[in-house]
């Protein structure tokens, strides 16, 4: 039976500052564009947060019961593979989750427009199906897609829209860095994954790329989002701001490029995560103030 601490760990806290960053950028536009609703602005938190927490133990169920996931692997605790939990225990840990997130959404498409159901039935889908089902899309090379399209466009978008009832270009221009950081935090996941990955099938767009390929991707996208981020400063200059966070991009750069694996790269994400987190809120307190 797993502990509370062994539950927590693979809940994958390194992970959730994909949630919690683009709600706090969206609420940040919300604000600076008059539009702030204080409780939607909670409740899209908790939605976020729930489906991220469903998404890693969708994963751990789908990749443990697929074998993809084994004891030996490196990296965060898996509850599946490492028999710490049933399959069923952590199926329904991931169902409890996707549930909340849902009945959570409902009470937020109540009060703002009944077709945010379709986003969150998409939201849910794309969580399960990232590694379950007959043909995951995750075991396609489509990960990073669906990242970018759900923890970036769609949680920095939609945080706006639940708050203001319209979606302004600049919930659209913001959502770009927080997808393409939540995207860093896979591809440096995946990287590390590459030869446990390939022995098992699991065609992830890092085993498409190879190694050199990955490792110039995750820096590219680091590379982007302070591009797109900067590219802001004409409606708020507070957005250089974002550049005191460069400095922890240095370490896992150094890292991925310096040809680093395994555990090594076990501390990168964790990097990756503290950057992301400590860049939200740069970009946040910028837009804020624009």
């Amino acid at each position: 039976m797993a502990t509370v601490s062994e539950w927590v760990a693979g809940m994958r806290p390194r992970t959730l500052p994909n949630s919690i960053v683009p709600v706090a950028v969206g609420t940040a536009v919300a604000v600076a564009l008059d539009g702030f609703v204080w409780w939607k602005a909670l409740l899209a938190l908790v939605v976020s947060l729930a489906l991220q927490m469903g998404v890693n133990f969708a994963n751990d169920y789908s990749d443990g019961v697929k074998g993809t996931d084994t004891p030996e692997r490196t990296g965060p605790t898996r509850l599946t593979a490492t028999g710490l939990a049933t399959p069923q225990q952590v199926l329904g840990a991931a169902l409890v989750s996707f549930v909340f997130a849902a009945l959570v959404g409902l009470a937020l498409a109540a009060t703002t427009s009944w077709w945010l159901l379709l986003v969150g039935a998409a939201a849910i889908a794309a969580g399960w199906y990232y590694t379950g089902g007959r043909s995951p899309y995750g075991y396609r090379g489509l990960g990073e897609v669906s990242v970018f399209v759900f923890f970036g466009v769609v949680a920095v978008v939609g945080t706006v829209f639940v708050q203001m009832g319209t979606a302004p270009w600049q919930a659209w221009v913001a959502s770009v860095p927080v997808g393409l950081l939540s995207c860093s935090v896979l591809v440096i996941n995946n990287l590390r994954d590459i030869p446990t990955d390939r022995e098992t099938g699991k065609i992830t767009l890092a085993v498409r790329l190879g190694e050199t390929g990955t490792r110039r991707l995750y820096t590219g996208m680091l590379a982007g989002a302070y591009a797109v981020a900067l590219a802001m400063t004409p409606w708020s200059w507070w957005v250089p701001l974002v550049l005191l966070s460069a400095p922890l991009a240095v370490r896992p750069v150094r890292r991925v490029l310096g040809g680093q694996v395994g555990r090594d790269l076990v501390l990168g994400l964790g990097e990756t995560g503290k950057l992301q987190m400590v860049f939200g809120i740069l970009f946040s307190v910028a837009l804020l103030l624009g």
